[in-house]
């Protein structure tokens, strides 16, 4: 996440902090700007170093009230300045995290949201009314998440610690018990996902975090394997399932749909070739069939699979028992 906090932000945050505490009997240190702004200690350390040996700012530490304070009351950074293009970047930034809203990671990035906000130089103004109206974002629909779950994988994931869980697996009325190092989270269409070496199958597996209760945290330690590299597991996939066999998959689009699937980009590896009556076909490599076979069928008539022989088959199934439901 700290990829997403360049040090400008940072250093506007440091620079209220410190203006605001000079106000009140408990002065910012390292230590409470980066609990506060979710980073390393060494990070606010380098941002405090650059603001006094770089930008001249009066800055001095007081060891009787253990934290920073400007020497000169009045002082704010003059380097700090944003366009009103990066305070409407961060702006529409807070609107897009509605899809986050019901996940314990919402409410944590807002109030990181809010501070920048509240940081933005007063010269630096935009109406929220316009944005309210001009702007509008759907959410997809996120599933129900247990907050203490998912912070205790979260926490699993940080300190390297086992977790253990019950386990639901769609389609089935049994849960299973299952003792999972956490190695990586994912977020699909709203829904997260903890990948991680299941001591049950002994193998890596993938984890609806909706999908667990009963966690518990453990106090053994994992180490992640050298080898193991995420983006390599996933490979060539097509949503959220990954598997080793790779398909190249033809699917045709008659000309009703054809100018709906041609707007996206639904795999990195797709060619897309066009024909006269207004058709298309598309061909894409993945490493497993399922969400392939799903996104299909949500074109009803208007698709056609054309390859591999056994997604032909499946689709086909498929058609059959939706015709046998309606009948």
């Amino acid at each position: 996440m700290a990829k997403f906090k360049p040090q400008f932000r940072r250093l506007i945050y440091i620079d209220e902090a410190i203006r605001k505490g000079s106000r009140t009997e408990k002065l910012p240190n390292a230590r409470s700007l980066a609990e506060d702004y979710e980073v390393s200690q060494r990070t606010i350390q380098r941002d405090l170093d650059f603001m006094k040996w770089e930008l001249n700012a009066p800055l001095e530490y007081d060891p009787q009230r253990y934290g920073y304070y400007y020497t000169e009351p009045d002082y704010r950074l003059p380097a700090l300045s944003i366009s009103q293009g990066d305070f409407f970047a961060v702006t529409i930034g807070e609107k897009v995290l509605q899809q986050y809203r019901g996940t314990p990671l919402y409410d944590r990035l807002k109030v990181v949201f809010e501070k920048l906000q509240a940081s933005i130089p007063d010269n630096v103004t935009i109406d929220p009314s316009w944005l309210d109206e001009r702007f509008t974002f759907f959410p997809d629909a996120s599933p129900t998440l247990d907050p203490a779950i998912w912070e205790l994988c979260l926490k699993g994931l940080q300190d390297s610690h086992t977790v253990t869980f019950d386990y639901l697996n769609p389609g089935y009325s049994k849960t299973y018990r299952r003792t999972v190092d956490p190695y990586h989270f994912v977020s699909f269409r709203a829904q997260w996902y903890l990948i991680g070496y299941c001591h049950y199958v002994k193998g890596i597996r993938v984890f609806a975090v909706s999908r667990m209760s009963k966690a518990k945290a453990t106090k053994k330690e994992f180490t992640i394997p050298a080898d193991f590299d995420f983006e390599a597991m996933a490979g060539k996939h097509f949503g959220i399932i990954f598997g080793d066999q790779e398909y190249v998959v033809r699917v045709r689009f008659d000309a009703e749909v054809a100018p709906y699937v041609k707007e996206r980009e639904w795999h990195w590896t797709q060619v897309v070739e066009e024909f006269d009556d207004g058709s298309i076909e598309v061909t894409l490599k993945a490493n497993h069939l399922l969400e392939i076979r799903r996104w299909i069928l949500s074109w009803g008539g208007g698709a056609t699979v054309l390859e591999p022989p056994e997604l032909v088959a499946e689709v086909a199934q498929d058609v059959k028992r939706m015709c046998e439901a309606y009948e």
